[in-house]
C-alpha cells in the first residue's frame, strides 16, 4: 500500500472536511476532534459530493437527500443509502496527511 500526502493538518479544523483528489480516487478528509479519517467522496445511495456535507461529530451527512456515514468505519448511520462508503487509512507525519491507497 502506497501512502499519499494529501492535506496539511492546518487546512482541516475540527469539524471540517476537505475534499481531495490522489490517484483516481475522490477522497473526503474529516477531523473529527483532531483525528483525521478518509472516506470515499461519493454517497453510495446517488453519488453525491460526500467532501460538501456536513460533519456531525463522527457523522458526515450528504448534502443530496440527507443519507448519513460514520467517518471512522463507513457504517450507514441514516437512510436512504443502504451500502457503507469506502475508508483509507490516514497517517499523520508532521504536519502532513497521507492516505493509503492501492
Amino acid at each position: 500500500m502506497e501512502y499519499i500526502a494529501v492535506a496539511k493538518t492546518g487546512d482541516i479544523l475540527p469539524g471540517e472536511v476537505k475534499y481531495v483528489e490522489a490517484n483516481d480516487y475522490r477522497l473526503a478528509i474529516c477531523n473529527v476532534n483532531g483525528s483525521f479519517y478518509c472516506i470515499e467522496d461519493t454517497c453510495t445511495h446517488d453519488g453525491g459530493p460526500l467532501g460538501q456535507g456536513s460533519l456531525t461529530g463522527e457523522l458526515i451527512e450528504c448534502p443530496r437527500h440527507g443519507a448519513r456515514f460514520n467517518v471512522v468505519t463507513g457504517k450507514v448511520a441514516r437512510m436512504p443509502a443502504v451500502a457503507p462508503v469506502e475508508t483509507f487509512p490516514v497517517k499523520v507525519v508532521g504536519d502532513d496527511i497521507l492516505v493509503g491507497l492501492d
